[in-house]
This record gives C-alpha cells, sequence and structure tokens, in this order.
C-alpha cells in the first residue's frame, strides 16, 4: 500500500530541497516518481512518461539523476542546460504534434540545487476526468496514450483509450444508455414493488406514487427518450437495478457483471469464506436485491452504542453510515464495461470494496471530499431516492467521519490497472488502543489527559512503532502538514517527544524517556 501524498511543487521552498531529494532517491522509482538523466537534451521518453502521469494520478520526473545497477546517482545539470530544457519544455508542451493537451503552469517546473548539483523537477498533474486522455502526437489510439505502474510507463490499449474517452463525456453519464430491445418483461416485478415501498414510505405524498410502473421508471431514468435520435427504451441503470439476472448479463447489457460478497468471519483459516452472496440462481441479482442481502450482514458486527435524539432511538451510528455510503460508492461509481466484477469482503478486523473501472477524481481530490463526480448518475439517483445514499459529494466525507468517530485507522482507496479496479479499504484497527493510552497515562502521569485526539493520536502512535513522522501523520489526522510540524513541535516543547534529527524526511520524532516505554513494552 502507497501512502504518499502528491507532491506540489511550490511547496518547496518551506522543504530542505537536499532532504527531500535523499527522500526520493532512497524510494526508487514508483508509480508516480521517475528519473531521467537528461544528458544529451530533454529525453523524448519524457513525454510518455507525462502522458502516463496525466492519466494515472500524476507525478514526478525529476531530470539529472543517472541509474546505475538499480541505484541513482545525481549527475546533476549546468545552467545552460536547465535553461534550454526549459524552452524546449514549453515548445514542445504547446505542440499538438508531441503532446495534446498542456497541462502545466511555470511553478510545476522547479530547479533546485543538491550538493552543488543541479536538477530539474517536472510536477505533473494527474489530468480531469474531462481532459483524458492525454496522448502522444494527434491520434489516442494505436499506442500513443500512456498509463503508469510499478513497472513505468506503459500503452494503453485502444479499449482502454475508449473507456477513458467515454468518461470524459459528462453529458452521457455511461448508465444512461439506452439498451436496445428491452421490455417490461425484462424487470423484476418483486424487485420493483419492494423499491416503490421503501419510496412511498421515505416520501408518503410525492406526486410520483400515482403513476403507473413506466412512467415511475422513467422519472428514475430507468427508462429514457433521447430527444435527438427519438430512441427509447430501458437505460443500462434501469436493468441494473430492477432488472432479472438474465436480462442483466445479456450482451446488450453488463456481461461481465457479477456481484460478489464474500465473508472472512470465521477462524479456521481453511475456510475460503464464511458467507457468500453472489448470483446462484436463487434471486435475482440486480444492483438493488445485492444490496438489500448485503448490507444487513456488513453492519451486524458494527457496534451500537444506546443513543437517544428528540425521544427516539438512533440505531444507525456514523460508522453504519460510512460503511453503507462505501458500499453504494462501489455500486454507482462502478465501470460495468470492464473486465472484473463488484466484490464486497468482510473481515472481522476490516471491510473492502472492488470494483472495476478508474477513479474519476485524484485520491487527494477523494479524501478532500465534496467533488461530486459519479459515472452511473442514475444509478445515484436511484438510491438517494430511498434514502440509501446521501447527497451528492458528501460520501467520503461520511466515510471518513465515521472512521474517525470510531477512533479507527483512516480509511483508504488503491487503484489497479489491467484490468482497472478502484479498492477501497476500512480498517477496523483502534488508532487509541486502551493498553497503549493506559501506559502513556501512566508514563506522563495523567498529563495527557489534557492533550487534543490528534496530539494523543501521535502519541500513541509513537508509543506503537517507536518513532513517528510528519509524513506518516498525514494519513492518520486530517490536518495539513505544516499544522503537523506546529503540533510535534508544541509535544516536543511540552516533553511528550523528542527531536530525532534530519534524516530521510523532516519531522521524525521519538517518544520521551523511550527507554522507559521499550522497557514497559517488554
Amino acid at each position: 500500500m502507497d501512502h504518499k501524498k502528491p507532491i506540489i511543487l511550490n511547496d518547496l521552498e518551506e522543504w530542505d530541497f537536499i532532504d527531500y531529494i535523499d527522500s526520493l532517491i532512497q524510494k526508487e522509482e514508483t508509480v508516480d516518481l521517475e528519473f531521467k538523466i537528461a544528458k544529451d537534451g530533454l529525453p523524448n521518453s519524457l513525454w510518455d512518461t507525462y502522458s502516463s502521469f496525466a492519466n494515472t494520478d500524476g507525478g514526478i520526473i525529476v531530470l539529472g539523476v543517472k541509474e546505475h545497477k538499480q541505484q541513482f546517482i545525481i549527475e546533476g545539470l549546468t545552467k545552460e542546460q536547465i535553461g534550454q530544457y526549459k524552452k524546449d519544455f514549453w515548445n514542445q508542451a504547446n505542440n499538438p504534434d508531441c503532446i495534446n493537451e498542456n497541462l502545466l503552469v511555470d511553478k510545476d517546473l522547479y530547479e533546485g540545487s543538491y550538493k552543488g548539483k543541479r536538477l530539474l523537477l517536472i510536477y505533473v498533474p494527474r489530468a480531469s476526468r474531462t481532459q483524458r486522455p492525454i496522448y502522444r502526437t494527434k491520434n489516442p489510439f494505436g499506442g500513443h496514450t500512456f498509463k503508469r505502474n510499478h513497472e513505468g510507463d506503459y500503452k494503453c490499449t485502444d479499449a482502454e483509450v475508449r473507456r477513458m474517452i467515454a468518461d470524459s463525456d459528462e453529458s452521457h453519464p455511461r448508465d444512461s444508455r439506452i439498451l436496445s430491445n428491452y421490455s417490461m418483461d425484462d424487470i423484476d416485478k418483486e424487485t420493483l414493488i419492494q423499491y416503490r415501498r421503501l419510496f412511498a414510505n421515505l416520501k408518503p405524498s410525492h406526486p410520483w406514487l400515482s403513476l403507473d410502473d413506466l412512467d415511475f421508471l422513467t422519472k428514475l431514468e430507468a427508462y429514457r427518450r433521447d430527444r435527438h435520435t427519438k430512441e427509447e427504451g430501458f437505460t443500462l441503470a434501469g436493468i441494473l437495478m430492477f432488472g432479472k439476472t438474465e436480462s442483466i448479463t445479456d450482451p446488450e447489457c453488463a456481461p461481465n457483471y457479477f456481484p460478489d460478497y464474500r465473508e472472512h468471519l470465521e477462524t479456521d483459516i481453511s475456510l475460503r469464506w464464511s458467507d457468500r452472496i453472489c448470483p446462484d440462481g436463487t434471486w435475482e441479482a440486480n444492483l438493488f436485491q445485492f444490496y438489500r442481502k448485503v448490507y444487513p450482514k456488513l453492519t451486524a458486527i458494527l457496534p451500537k452504542p444506546f443513543q437517544i435524539k428528540n425521544g427516539i432511538r438512533i440505531d444507525e451510528t456514523p460508522t453504519h453510515i460510512a460503511v453503507r455510503e462505501a458500499f453504494i460508492n462501489a455500486l454507482i461509481h462502478c465501470d460495468f464495461s470492464e473486465e472484473g466484477n463488484i466484490v464486497v469482503e468482510q473481515w472481522v478486523d476490516k471491510y473492502r470494496f472492488k470494483n472495476p473501472g478508474t477513479m474519476l477524481v485524484s485520491k487527494a481530490q477523494y479524501y478532500q471530499g465534496g467533488d461530486s463526480v459519479c459515472r452511473n448518475k442514475a444509478l445515484q439517483k436511484m438510491f438517494m431516492l430511498i434514502g440509501f445514499s446521501e447527497k451528492a459529494g458528501s460520501g467520503v466525507n461520511k466515510i471518513i467521519k465515521g472512521w474517525r468517530e470510531a477512533n479507527w485507522q483512516k480509511p483508504y482507496v488503491e487503484e489497479f490497472n489491467r484490468p482497472d479496479k478502484v479498492e477501497l479499504t476500512l480498517p477496523m484497527i483502534s488508532l487509541l488502543p486502551d493498553d497503549a493510552v493506559i501506559k502513556l497515562k501512566e508514563l506522563f502521569d495523567g498529563k495527557v489527559e489534557s492533550l487534543s485526539q490528534d496530539e494523543l493520536t501521535a502519541l500513541v502512535t509513537c508509543y506503537s512503532e517507536n518513532e513517528i513522522s510528519n509524513s506518516q501523520l498525514q494519513y492518520i489526522v486530517p490536518q495539513h502538514r505544516s499544522d503537523i510540524t506546529k503540533m510535534l513541535k508544541k509535544l516536543c516543547n511540552e516533553g511528550f517527544l523528542v527531536s530525532k534529527g534530519m534524516e530521510e524526511e523532516q519531522n521524525i520524532m521519538l517518544m520521551s524517556q523511550k527507554e522507559k516505554l521499550e522497557s514497559q513494552k517488554a
């Protein structure tokens, strides 16, 4: 799991550039880092990497570094080379025969000095949904579009390019596609009855309640008439939500469709799972029924503290809401044209939600929340209208908030390729285990009682791992790097932490009286 956050080059002024380059070199090349020697000019392969970073999750290209026997050696560039490379870069970046779109501004090129040797760093941001694909020359097909994995840049297939183009068209959501030759015979009547009942219970005076089934489905965008082509029929969303299993898996609809719930709650490791729910011919495996069957199982192990609000007992806690949002997100963000299928897995100590497709926003935007970008807007609408999903753009915030209130480790999202897949993991591991908090209270004579939750989390993490860094804490507490620096300095000044000094990265901290802690652990 890669926890590294994207780097913004203009922030480097606040950093020690030497320590920063040291940390990059020690990481070796990764999915978002590329070293190039650039001794004899701006390398042509730079634009393959530019395309791959833009189509994946962004990254840093460092010019002036040589790879030799799996080690990276700082060669450096002359001042004249850097000046020429900058000029060449901007000329080529704005030349459609080289690359189809320039994503960079002046601050994305950064010149720094490392032990007397000059380097040129180029930050390539992730292209937005509407900008992708980013490709070489004027033709995205035929191997001119690249993406990135841990092995480096690779050429996208034409099918991968077509999916990026389809995702870039916001005016035509993927699930709005009208399917040929589908009728009410493809709709599972029991599913529609159950959905209408839930809708009526939630909105008892809604005007749609008086509509017949076809008009009701039209309001939900399960059935659609195209104003331009005059074509009409059931949509991909309508069949996925209300359809019969055979109708969904028909080649016209979603032939790869296979929603799969796997429960791993038994201690017997010889068992692949303790329970499984998937299409087996005993039920209509549309998304509505899959949700109805699986959600109660996901929440059965969650604690339900006694809560009263306005005189009514509240059974759904923030963690319940978080699990529900994570589950719904996997359904409504799925690329049903991609290989693979929706997989929901549950262990004693974590949940994992997998769906085919790519993220439509960067990981940084994902964690910030608030950006409402959905691949299947009609499905999102259908779940929202029966109260199964929060308003658009708030889902990730609910997930992060629910896990934070439970003092569990932060959820994390990962992207995989070939086939494209997104995985969201929700760890149920406490950030503040009772034994660690008790030991800290003993060590500091109860002074930890006055600390904020973030400060206490930093101490507990340091206690568990013997040391803590700023970058580690960025994935544990919801604070900016500069605010974490201030918090760590405060804890040092108050005698809770002691600075180890600058090694590999800034703000590596050791617990005060570490020897005493280690003896207590022993």
